[in-house]
């Protein structure tokens, strides 16, 4: 471990050495692993969801800001529309719902305690998923709760991101929802930032343009247009990238990239990165070395200052490999289109970007997909066209081309035995509630580089949804993250995908 760990701080991008006092800026990586997965490897040192969170509110002595889809904290064995329904309490014990009750208990607490606390989220999804948060806000001014629709901007696409900051300087980021499931249900990754003011500060201008969209006329500020990029039509801001910039708007949010006119967002050949030493308590070894970190947003239309896209960070993620190296990919969806536009578009990118490194750099690219009840149908078919990568790479004696694409499919245990107990009177014979047993990480890492984001691999939520990434070159971070995915590729809930047959 000391040989690799010195081969990667060696080679890692812009490092400088720190000449004063040690770094204050402490990070963890985090997970969510379900109950009844006894053959999982665990992984030193990386922390639990619901600690994570409960430690977020219970630290907050000022103020709060919450980014989220929707809330479940509470359990609802009870309600006939929700998927816990007819679960006894000994059922919901064994499952770990008194873990969301907990989280929502220490975000009771931080109300009382007067910490302000701002909630931002999607409208709402099936059963009734604002009340909790409409709950926390009832009769306490210092608590704010915001609903936005995103798809009165863009068409499609909903708040889809999960962030919480603390005081302006503690932050998770990572793919667990505000639902008890996330904490001990579903498999969640996601990264703790503890006392990192700079960053904190990007990612409240983010959560500042989407409050100020909150309470904005969308019918005022935005347009239908022939998207020259993706080839079709479709309705965006007024000041997106993809409209010429003489008939764009004034943009109402801080001051956006500035650009004459590109196809499509506008790719930076230098995105902003922080140059701030990272604790990692966890790690056997210290280092005081600046190792570059960024962080990345979607839609485009919501960049600010010199921050990239979060396409384009999960690109150039793939692209950081070295040659003979290896990228593991980890996601709950992978789909080379859109899914929720009237008009579907073909997306290419991720796969391209994996297909280059496969040629060029004679790289191995390992991609795990979720399988769960509710598997986008296509999805098979798009994973074997990635995977006839590998057939066009040996197709020719000239191409000198040695890489190589694996894809598995992670089946947690229970996945096709979600739902609620008790149907209609009848018992269902489901053992686990509904939207839950599922893979519901979204990350990538390379030898040299980590990705931890919010968003699925689908067209829709790069362009049209919300979504936020932290990504570093911070070797502790960039190791401890390929130890997670390697626990879950190498263990027996892992199944391969079938190739494409060569003809």
């Amino acid at each position: 471990m000391k040989s690799l760990f010195f081969f990667l701080v060696v080679w890692a991008p812009a490092i400088y050495l720190v000449a004063s006092s040690p770094p204050s800026c402490k990070v963890w990586l985090v997970q969510s692993i379900p109950t009844d997965m006894p053959l999982l490897r665990r992984v030193p040192g990386v922390l639990s969801t619901g600690e994570v969170l409960r430690w977020l509110a219970g630290n907050a002595t000022r103020r709060l800001d919450l980014i989220a889809q929707y809330w479940q904290l509470l359990a609802q064995p009870g309600n006939p529309e929700s998927g816990d329904y007819g679960y006894s309490k000994s059922d919901m014990e064994r499952f770990g719902a008194n873990e969301g009750r907990d989280v929502y208990k220490s975000l009771e607490n931080a109300a009382d305690r007067m910490v302000n606390i701002r909630i931002l989220q999607h409208s709402g999804v099936y059963p009734d998923y604002v009340q909790e948060s409409s709950d926390l806000a009832s009769g306490r001014p210092n608590v704010q709760n915001v609903t936005l629709l995103l798809s009165d901007w863009w068409e499609s696409g909903i708040v889809h991101a999960k962030v919480w900051i603390s005081d302006g300087k503690d932050i998770y980021i990572g793919s667990a929802n505000n639902d008890w499931k996330s904490l001990t249900q579903v498999k969640e990754v996601g990264v703790y930032l503890v006392g990192c003011p700079d960053i904190a500060k990007s990612l409240e201008i983010y959560f500042n343009n989407l409050w100020r969209l909150s309470s904005l006329n969308s019918a005022a500020y935005t347009r239908l247009i022939w998207d020259e990029q993706w080839q079709a039509s479709r309705k965006v801001p007024c000041w997106s990238h993809f409209i010429h910039y003489k008939k764009r708007c004034r943009s109402p949010l801080p001051p956006s990239i500035e650009v004459p006119h590109v196809d499509g967002y506008p790719v930076l050949s230098d995105p902003y990165m922080f140059q701030i030493p990272f604790e990692t308590p966890w790690f056997n070894t210290s280092s005081m070395l600046l190792h570059s970190s960024y962080l990345s947003f979607a839609p485009p239309e919501l960049l600010f200052g010199m921050f990239q896209a979060d396409e384009q960070a999960w690109v150039e993620t793939i692209k950081s490999v070295r040659f003979g190296g290896t990228v593991r990919i980890s996601t709950m969806d992978w789909l080379g289109q859109s899914r929720y536009l009237k008009q579907t578009i073909y997306w290419s990118s991720l796969s391209s970007a994996i297909s280059e490194v496969v040629f060029s750099k004679n790289a191995t690219v390992n991609v795990l997909v979720a399988y769960w009840a509710h598997l986008i149908p296509n999805t098979d078919q798009y994973l074997k066209s990635l995977l006839y990568s590998d057939i066009l790479c040996a197709s020719s004696k000239y191409n000198h081309c040695g890489g190589k694409v694996n894809i598995k499919y992670y089946m947690v245990p229970g996945y096709n035995k979600t739902g609620a107990a008790i149907s209609d009177g009848h018992a269902t014979r489901n053992i686990y509630p509904g939207y839950s047993r599922v893979n519901h990480g979204k990350y990538a890492v390379s030898d040299t580089r980590a990705h931890i984001g919010t968003s699925n691999l689908v067209w829709d939520y790069f362009h049209t949804t919300a979504g936020v990434s932290f990504g570093t070159y911070n070797p502790a971070i960039v190791v401890q993250l390929q130890e997670i995915f390697d626990a879950d590729w190498n263990s027996p809930y892992a199944v391969p995908v079938e190739p494409l047959k060569s003809i």
